[in-house]
């Protein structure tokens, strides 16, 4: 489960943002919409304990996240939430196999190269594994990227933008893998996107609007 409770956030030297509450059950789906510059990354930063917020709280199941720091925050986000970013970020000197291996070690999971292998062929990128990632289109990038979300088979799966570098196939077979994923372990999944495709295949929408005022 996800939850938040009186969330803000402020840069530095800007006004606060203040985000909705939110209540994502085990298992559910949603889809985070928003203007550009609404605050919807910056909101999955804080869900993802990558940003501290100002005031509130950020529970996922019984851990209160925005609570935790340093290695301990780190451990925790390795093992129970799987974040996809607008761009993908790869270690350049290991190749794809690598960089999801790293990924199991950085949460302490034991190595499991099959899993590895299992999603990069369900993500269309099988004969990628011992390619570097700097060798990757950018399409295969992205597809690379969350299979390493997926790996850890995490409680929470974060995904900003998931399908913005994917053709028509791609996306289809891209959204049907996280809505897999997310049911094969009971998951909340939260998507960001513009991508209107996506837009009628999940019932359950959180709009952001004016982040300046009170909700």
């Amino acid at each position: 489960m996800l939850q938040t409770e009186n969330l803000t956030f402020a840069y530095a030297g800007n006004a606060p943002l203040y985000f909705p509450d939110i209540v994502c059950a085990a298992g559910e789906h949603a889809l985070l919409l928003g203007q550009s510059g609404s605050g919807k990354t910056t909101l999955l930063h804080l869900l993802g304990g990558l940003l501290t917020p100002t005031g509130g709280s950020i529970r996922v199941g019984n851990t209160e996240i925005s609570k935790l720091s340093g290695a301990a925050a780190d451990r925790f986000r390795g093992q129970n939430i799987g974040i996809i970013f607008q761009k993908a970020h790869f270690v350049k000197s290991l190749n794809v196999e690598e960089n999801l291996l790293l990924a199991q070690n950085l949460a302490g999971e034991k190595t499991d190269k099959s899993r590895i292998k299992e999603l990069l062929t369900r993500l269309n990128v099988g004969h990628k594994i011992k390619a570097k990632t700097t060798a990757l289109s950018q399409g295969e990038q992205q597809r690379v990227a969350i299979a390493r979300a997926l790996v850890n088979r995490p409680q929470i799966i974060l995904a900003d933008e998931p399908t913005s570098a994917l053709d028509d196939a791609n996306t289809e077979e891209v959204i049907q893998l996280l809505e897999e994923q997310a049911r094969a372990v009971s998951a909340t999944l939260l998507v960001v996107t513009h991508d209107g495709r996506l837009k009628d295949r999940f019932a359950n929408r959180i709009l952001l609007t004016d982040l300046t005022e009170k909700q």
